[in-house]
């Protein structure tokens, strides 16, 4: 699950997944800054809630649906830099890497992700510029 421990969540702050995104994912609470709907958005990946992923997409960019590739494994987050995205922002950006598994290949994705705040949900919008994506 997390270098946190078993119960740990995957977006690697050290509370329990129910407690951290699990929360986030079963809709009893909304993330309340940019950086905890990306940590939220990867623990989703994670554990494969489609649902949840569409739901936190700003509309102008969410696809109809998410292909997930069984074979992929994903093993941890990195938040590199925010900017905005806090309470009293309405939007934000978050440069992260995710690092995962696929055949047993070590791969990372790295992105700087645009979030806007809309009736008061953070939503992923996407990429900002352009950078050395998967690895």
């Amino acid at each position: 699950m997390s270098e946190h421990g078993p119960d740990a969540c995957h977006c690697g702050l050290p509370a329990p997944y129910d407690q951290c995104c699990g929360r986030y994912h079963r809709g009893d609470a909304k993330a309340p800054t940019a950086e905890r709907l990306m940590r939220s958005r990867y623990s989703a990946f994670c554990v494969g809630d489609e649902a949840y992923l569409l739901r936190t997409w700003h509309p102008s960019t969410r696809p109809p649906h998410i292909d997930f590739d069984e074979a992929l494994r994903w093993e941890r987050l990195e938040v590199l830099r925010t900017a905005g995205g806090s309470y009293l922002d309405t939007d934000g950006t978050v440069h992260f890497r995710a690092h995962y598994v696929v055949r047993n290949r070590p791969r990372h994705l790295e992105e700087n992700s645009r979030f806007i705040l809309q009736d008061g949900a953070w939503l992923y919008v996407g990429p900002v510029g352009s950078l050395p994506g998967i690895g």
